[in-house]
Order: C-alpha cells, then structure tokens, then sequence
C-alpha cells in the first residue's frame, strides 16, 4: 500500500504543479464557470413553482370551454364559423380584457404580423410568388369578424391587431369567475400547397378533388400564466401555440360524401356513416390490424361523385388545448384498437389517406400510430384520449389525437426505402406530439425545443423500439456533429427564441434530442434518466411547463447535479472535443541495492510523437519570425519536439528537482514485487472544444481484448482545460481510443486515439530512512515530461 501511495503521489504531485503553471500561463482560463450552479440564470422558484420543479402549492392556469358550429363551402373555398366560449379565470388577477389569436390572419397581407426578413430578387419564380413578394393591397385571406357579444348579446368592444385580438371585459373577471361570450367569424380558405401553413387544401387536378386541413381555424384563447401573463408573441408561422385547455363540442357541415377525421369522439357516427362504413367500424374496435372502414374502391368512386348535399359531423373532445379536423371525398379510411395497459385504456388508431399514398399508408400508418402511443406511454405517462389519426396531407403537423403526415408513392405505386422511412419518421414524430406538447403543454411560441426537442428525442427511441436498424437523424451523438462544428457565428443556444433561431432544425429539434439522449445513455444511465423523464412528464401533464421546471426535475427525481449540463449544452454554443494528448507508460523497478542518494529517480524512453498536424504545428512551421537550428528545425521550446528528433538526450536534459512533500515509511519487503508485473499509464487529456463531458477510454491489450472506463465529466471539475487518468494494468496496452462508439458528440477524432510500440520506463523505488523526504527528479524543464507522451 506504502509503494502504491508513492508511485500515485508522484504522478498526481506532477500533475498539479502542470495545472498550477497552466493557470500562470493562462490567467484566468482555466474556469469558465462550467461547473457552478444556474443560480439566477433560472427563475426564482415561488408557491407556483418550485425549486424541485414541481408545480407549486398555490400553481394555477385558466380553461376554456368552446362549442363551435361550422360549414364548409366545397365550391367557394369559404369556411364559416359561431363559437361560444367560456373562459374561467383561476388566476389571483382580477383581468378587464382578454387575448384570441386569430392565426389566420398570417396569410393576409394587411393583417398578418409582418415581421418581414431579408428579401432578394429572385432569379426564377411564378407571379404568384413575385405577388407575394411584392403584395401591399388586401389580399382577402385572414378572420374576418362578423359580430362579437356577450352571452346576453350585447356587442363587446375588441381591437385586432395583427394576429391577435384582445375584447375588453364590460367589468372586470375576478378570480373563479366566467366570462361568456359569442364570436360569429369567416375566412377565405388557402391553398396550402403554394401558399404555404398548416392549414388550408390542397387541390388534385387529376381528380379535381380537395383535401381539407382545417387547423388554427378557430378564434382561440391566448394562455395567460403566472409566469408571463398573457402571451403576447404574434404569429409569424414558426413559433407554434401556446393555448388554454379546455372542452370542446364542434360540429362541421361539409359535402356529405366527405369523410372527416377530428380531434376527438364522432358521437354522431350512426347518422353519417352508411351501414357498411358503420359495421366495419364497429369490427375494427376489436380487431387485432387495421380493417378499412372506407376501401380504395370506394374513395375512387366518391371522387368520380361530388354531392351537393350536405352532413353534419359532431365530436366531443374532452381536456384538450387545440382541435383540428380534415375533410375529402378522397379518403381510404383504416382503424385498429391499441390497448394502455397503465391506465386500462382502449385506443382507436386510425389513418385517413388519398390513393396516392395507399401501398404505404395501408401497409404502415395505422400500426406506426399504434405503436407510437404504446411506446410513449412506457416512457412518459399512459395516453389519456380515446382517439389517435394519422392524415396523409404532404406535411407535418401536429393537433391533439390528430396529425398530418406525408408518404404518398410513386404514380406507379411504388416506392423506395427512404420514403418508407420518411413516412415512418413523420408518423411517429407528430403522433408523438400528443405528449409533447398537447398534454406536457409546453409554450411554443417561446420554446420551441420544449416542444419539438423533447418530442424528438422520445421519436428517436420510439423509432428504435420499432425496428433496431431504423436510420434515425435525430438522437444519436454522432450525427449532430457537423453542425456543432459550425462557425459560432451561425449558432445560438438552445434556449433562444423560436423566431430568432437561424437554423432551426438542429437547434430546435435535433440538439436538445441529442442531449437528452446523452444524458439518458452516458451521463445518467438508463434507469436514473427514465425514472426523472416520467416524473417530469407525470407532473406536467395538462399544465404548462418552463425550461426550469425541466431542468429542475430533472436533478430533483434522479440526485444528479446538472447545472453543468444545461449550461454547457443547452445555454452555451461550445462543442465537444476532448483530445488524448499523451500517454505515459511505465513499470516499477527494485533495486536490490540501495543508492547512497536520497533522492527518487524517474527515467524516461523515447516518447511516442502525436502525428496529428493541427492547424497551430502548421503555422509555426511557416512563421518566419521562430528560429531554427542549424539543420532547418525549430527551436522550439517544448522538451519533446527536441528530444524526439535527437536534439537532446535524457542524460545531457536538464534536470530540474522536484520536492514533493510526503513522507514515505520503508517498503516492507514482503510487498516488493506487488507490482512486478503491473503496467502503468497515465492518460492526459485537453479540453479542446470548450463544452466539459465525460471521457470514455476505450483500451485495447496486445492479446486482442478490450476494456472501456468511463469517466464522469466532473473529472473537469478543478481545471476545465487540462486533466489526467492514472491507471494501473494487469495487461500490456496496444491502443487507446477515447469515445469508441461517438456518444458525446465529439466534432474531432482525429486526437482521440494511440497506439504503436512504446518503450517501457521504469520506477525505482527505494528504501529511505525514518523521517526521510521523498524528492522527485525529472528531465526537461517542465515537470509533466517524465514519461512517454503519445
């Protein structure tokens, strides 16, 4: 035990007198704060939320409750609306007005929000895309509001402005009060397809048929919070929604060969179905795959038909922030039931879809909508809702217990992998969105992470759970790589706004997807991680969660200190790059005679040179202003640069003494050849990128096997530039390589690795007597260079 402590004092004694040159090297670089709590970067936990990440004793939110009547006009491409809600004040704020979004109103040109970007010529394009461009006249599109009143019908004042429209309250809404009123609006429906957003129809000449996606349809409340008030961002078309949970009853007047999926129950299913559509139905509730309710051959006839009458759909969606519905003559329609086992809950997956995309949608949607709910629900909470659809629109969007996906086959049919998996991805992508956000109601319109990142990361796992070699974009470390190479300037953190992000992609969906992923697999563990996610998911449900809340419960359900990783990862734009500078290898001697000197000395072979040019060794070579030898070498100061090339050997060094400050008994004789047989080495490691992560050494042993350490990221903890790992082996080292299977992220491998013949040093030991100090003795003039580097 004594020669252990000897040999480890020696090596760390080394390492810290490098740390503290470093620091006097580089004032002030060696802590970046990396590892200090959030403090005040997060907000300051109150009786609403807590400082565990809970909601508070005292937490709140408001509700509205809507029926809605509506009709849509086929012909003139118009859709009518009345609405009654009821908006509930559970805040402590007595309120004198109140906030709708009419997201509409993003397609007009004279009421939309107008946040204008940058604009060029183009050098190709349409009239519509030059009107557009150029457009400063009413274009027609956006709500109009034809009367608002009370729930006694007198009219209510209101102002619109841009995208959102605020009424002024008669008298003011105190807490536990309702306020009731009526809303009878119209708009000029959009083609989605040139225009653009996430509703609208698309039009099939082929057929001369629509396909409706009626989405942000509706006046709509705002969200008012205890932690913003009212929500005040317009709708530019990026940031999504932050909305009000509530009850809705809707009823929709369409064409009456349309078929419509909704958010929610049809309750009205025996009045608009035929009752071959209504016994299928009936079959699929316990069927054990997808029974189609209306066949190809029937939606090919109904295109060939176009009704003038007229049906009305009625669905009841309880608990819900939003509610969407679609509406053709094209769809082939499938259902099948899928079982919750945590909550005994029974849910009918369906999918709607045009013939263009029937050999794909038929053979997969319904089971990837299936399974998409099953797997969420064993990561996150069981699914409450009793319907969950599937519409193939050439998009993707997300609405509760509804989404729109696209995955339509070539015209003869067929199609190839890469669109199958598309169409996979977005299916579980969107379906997944009734967790994140349409039940963890996270606000989109500010985070949009909250929403698509969290979303995202659980898509990853579902796709994985769904087939092992499934190509996932989103999740994996390796593949978020080239962006967090990218020059600073076109990065921001995670946490921006959604409307200021430039590449919202990765920002928004893969990096936050990644890092949770990371957390989950190399930082935390399965088990840890998991336990934390549920917990988080558990106690935002229905509520509306802030990053804090995430971060907070994180660390609060799982006793893991985070701070480190939401600031680097989430709040920073560093990326990983950890470079295995040098390795030094070494083996204990004993001499049987005892030297008259008293002090220790440490001798070093031939280093293994890192061959790896960075761009530093490049430019000093060109830098006319270093000097060099006699033979064209730089006169560099480091040791090794010298001593690799013969410049000098370890007898002319200069040798510089080192007194290390800790006594050492005699080493019993019994223990001397403790170590005979052991190899020592110690790993040096740089932090090159800036974001501080674990290490994970992966050694290779000259007999073919293979042993992976890993090491915590606090590691980094005294000195966020520089560490050391000393280990003692049982096998001689081949090769070393740091981060074997790419699960931090690290945008450079070239320094992650060593390898090739190292001639072997050794430690002599010796007997001291009582009392005796031990000093150490080392070549060159730096402290650290005792031993072979890589």
């Amino acid at each position: 035990m004594n020669k252990l402590f000897t040999l480890i004092g020696l090596l760390l004694f080394s390492g810290s007198l490098a740390m503290a040159q470093n620091i006097q090297n580089n004032p002030g670089s060696n802590h970046g704060n990396k590892f200090e709590q959030l403090g005040t970067i997060l907000p300051t936990p109150n009786e609403q939320r807590t400082a565990s990440g809970a909601p508070g004793v005292k937490y709140w939110q408001q509700r509205a409750d809507y029926n809605i009547k509506c009709e849509l006009d086929e012909k003139n491409l118009l859709l009518t609306g009345s609405e009654t809600v009821t908006y509930t004040n559970n805040s402590p704020d007595p309120l004198t007005y109140i906030w709708l979004q009419l997201d509409e109103n993003e397609h007009s040109t004279d009421k939309s929000a107008n946040y204008q970007d940058a604009t060029k010529m183009p050098m190709t394009g349409t009239t519509q895309s030059l009107d557009q461009l150029s457009a400063k006249a009413n274009n027609g599109y956006g709500i109009n509001v034809i009367k608002l009143t009370d729930a006694t019908g007198k009219n209510l004042k209101y102002t619109v402005n841009k995208t959102m429209m605020r009424v002024d309250l008669p008298v003011a809404l105190r807490t536990g009060q309702k306020f009731i009123f009526n809303i009878d609006w119209n708009y000029k429906i959009t083609d989605r397809m040139s225009i653009g957003g996430r509703g609208g129809y698309e039009f099939f000449p082929a057929d001369g048929n629509y396909l409706f996606t009626m989405t942000q349809w509706y006046p709509r409340l705002c969200v008012y919070s205890d932690f913003q008030g009212w929500q005040n961002h317009q709708f530019t078309g990026r940031g999504e929604f932050a909305l009000t949970f509530g009850d809705f009853k809707v009823q929709m007047t369409v064409p009456a060969d349309h078929l419509v999926g909704s958010t929610g129950e049809c309750i009205n299913y025996s009045a608009v179905l035929n009752p071959s559509q209504l016994s299928r139905y009936n079959a699929a509730k316990v069927a054990t795959a997808p029974v189609e309710i209306q066949t190809l051959a029937e939606a090919k006839t109904a295109e060939t038909k176009k009704s003038t009458a007229k049906k009305t759909w009625v669905f009841n969606a309880n608990n819900v922030r939003d509610f969407a519905w679609t509406s053709s003559r094209k769809f082939i329609w499938d259902a099948m039931p899928q079982k919750i086992q945590a909550n005994n809950n029974t849910v009918m997956c369906m999918s709607f879809y045009g013939k263009e995309a029937y050999n794909l949608y038929s053979k997969y949607s319904t089971r990837a909508v299936a399974h998409t709910i099953k797997t969420y629900s064993d990561f996150t909470i069981p699914y409450p809702y009793p319907v969950a659809q599937s519409i193939e629109a050439a998009n993707g969007m997300e609405y509760p217990m509804i989404c729109f996906n696209y995955g339509r086959t070539d015209v003869d049919g067929t199609y190839s992998e890469s669109t199958k998996n598309g169409m996979l991805g977005v299916i579980i992508h969107e379906v997944g969105h009734n967790f994140f956000p349409m039940i963890v109601n996270s606000d989109e319109r500010q985070w949009t992470w909250m929403d698509e990142g969290l979303n995202s990361f659980v898509e990853y796992l579902t796709e994985e759970l769904w087939d092992n070699k499934f190509p996932s974009k989103k999740g994996p470390a390796y593949t978020i790589v080239d962006y967090m190479k990218l020059p600073k300037d076109e990065l921001e953190p995670i946490m921006t706004n959604s409307e200021n992000i430039a590449r919202f992609g990765p920002n928004a969906y893969s990096k936050p997807a990644t890092g949770l992923n990371i957390l989950r697999e190399t930082i935390m563990g399965r088990e840890l991680f998991d336990y934390a996610f549920k917990e988080y998911s558990r106690r935002w449900a229905f509520k509306h969660p802030e990053p804090a809340d995430l971060f907070r419960t994180m660390e609060d359900a799982s006793g893991e200190d985070l701070d480190w990783f939401w600031r680097g990862w989430f709040y920073g734009t560093e990326p990983c790059d950890i470079a295995l500078d040098s390795v030094k290898f070494a083996k204990a001697d004993f001499p049987k005679e005892v030297p008259a000197a008293r002090s220790r000395m440490i001798k070093v072979d031939k280093p293994a040179v890192n061959a790896f040019e960075d761009i530093s060794k490049i430019r000093n070579r060109e830098d006319k202003k270093i000097s060099f030898y006699a033979d064209k070498t730089p006169a560099a100061q480091d040791f090794y640069y010298k001593y690799d090339r013969g410049l000098v050997t370890v007898d002319t060094a200069t040798a510089t003494k080192v007194e290390m400050a800790m006594p050492i008994e005699v080493v019993p004789a019994a223990d001397q050849g403790k170590y005979d047989n052991k190899f020592l080495y110690e790993l040096s490691f740089s932090n090159r990128g800036g974001l501080v992560m674990p290490i994970i050494v992966e050694f290779t042993y000259k007999d073919g096997t293979k042993e992976i350490d890993r090491i915590p990221a606090q590691i980094w903890r005294h000195n966020e530039l520089k560490t050391s790992k000393f280990y003692v082996k049982d096998k001689e080292v081949e090769s070393i390589l740091v981060d074997p299977l790419r699960e931090t992220a690290d945008i450079d491998t070239a320094n992650n690795t060593w390898g090739g013949k190292a001639k072997e040093s050794k430690f002599k030991t010796f007997k001291l007597k009582a009392g005796g100090a031990v000093r150490g003795q080392s070549v060159g003039t730096n402290p650290m260079q005792k031993a072979a580097s890589k």
